[in-house]
């Protein structure tokens, strides 16, 4: 099994990064080297000459996968085309690219980017949204922090995909996208998933204090400016919308949550935010989950320049108030 999954790895790499950009020479050379493993692991005696001459080529592919290096300088889509990064000067938070784009559908838009101003002393708290396209066990996971006085600011770690490509899942675990923060109006980056992807949005306030809002934050920040100068790869595994949170988590909670399967079938994890008491819990999980879809009032409100606070109206809040009869 070991040698198995070895030479399946091997093969994956060669498929997805090998050193031809030609698909179907990617392809040739990823077959060839299953056929040579597997023959030379099954004839070529003794073992320990098959094994030594199979490690040899998992060795120079893995000698060739670590050669290669994320870079800022591509053809990026538009929605990824900038990167966010952020002055700080005390509590006072410049937060350049902000994404506020005007959808006319998914792929029709007027590209926009903006500076935003930030007061962390105003910091209210930190809300979590989860967006589904398929499958119940996969969500993708959007953090936004709620200032008084100031709209929203979402980041959505994604993958940053140049004209050309398109996402898949198993692509994610080969180094063949970079990680990107996008810092964006929730008008953009919650709407178009709502409005035109036709994605099932649900929006959960969290039970954080404006100091943990504040502390997660700033560690986004580090990261966000820290991409700006030493890109990374996008890992679907380990560096993703939601292990790449618990990342951030982990760094500013003196006593961070214990890893749960959830991290990885995220499509469950607002059970595990409810069973942890992250997430209002006055309500049994189906009530609170059914009055957390946000379609219809986001589809209602559209352009709406209230369109955050509409999403937020009769929500339950574990921080203020009574569960809500908004249904």
């Amino acid at each position: 099994m070991v040698l198995l999954v070895a030479t399946g790895w091997g093969a994956l790499v060669l498929l997805f990064t090998g050193p031809t950009k030609a698909h179907w020479a990617q392809a040739s050379l990823a077959a060839a080297y299953v056929v040579g493993s597997v023959a030379v692991l099954l004839w070529l005696r003794p073992l320990w000459r098959a094994l030594a001459v199979w490690g040899v080529g998992l060795i120079a592919i893995f000698i060739w996968w670590s050669s290669l290096r994320p870079s800022n300088d591509l053809d990026w889509q538009p929605d990824v085309a900038k990167l966010a990064w952020v002055d700080v000067n005390g509590d006072r938070l410049t937060v350049h690219n902000v994404r506020d784009f005007d959808y006319r559908s998914e792929t029709d838009f007027t590209a926009h980017y903006e500076d935003r101003v930030y007061d962390v002393s105003k910091l209210r708290g930190v809300d979590l949204f989860m967006s589904y396209w398929g499958s119940p066990a996969i969500a993708h996971t959007i953090v936004s922090w709620d200032f008084e006085g100031a709209p929203p600011l979402a980041i959505s770690i994604e993958t940053r995909k140049a004209k050309g490509q398109e996402y898949s899942a198993v692509k994610g675990f080969f180094r063949q996208y970079n990680i990107i923060y996008v810092a964006a109006d929730e008008r953009d980056i919650v709407r178009v998933r709502t409005n035109y992807r036709g994605e099932d949005v649900y929006l959960y306030r969290l039970k954080a204090t404006p100091e943990q809002a504040r502390a997660l934050l700033i560690d986004y920040v580090a990261t966000m400016n820290a991409l700006v100068e030493t890109p990374e790869f996008y890992n679907a595994l380990v560096d993703n919308c939601t292990t790449s949170i618990r990342h951030h988590v982990t760094r500013v909670e003196p006593n961070p949550p214990r890893a749960d399967w959830r991290l990885l079938a995220n499509g469950y994890g607002d059970r595990m935010l409810y069973e942890r008491g992250s997430i209002d819990t006055r309500l049994p999980f189906e009530a609170l989950r059914a009055k957390s879809h946000i379609n219809a009032v986001a589809r209602s409100l559209d352009q709406d320049p209230d369109f955050s606070q509409g999403i937020r109206t009769g929500l339950p809040d574990p921080r203020t108030g009574s569960p809500s009869n908004r249904r």
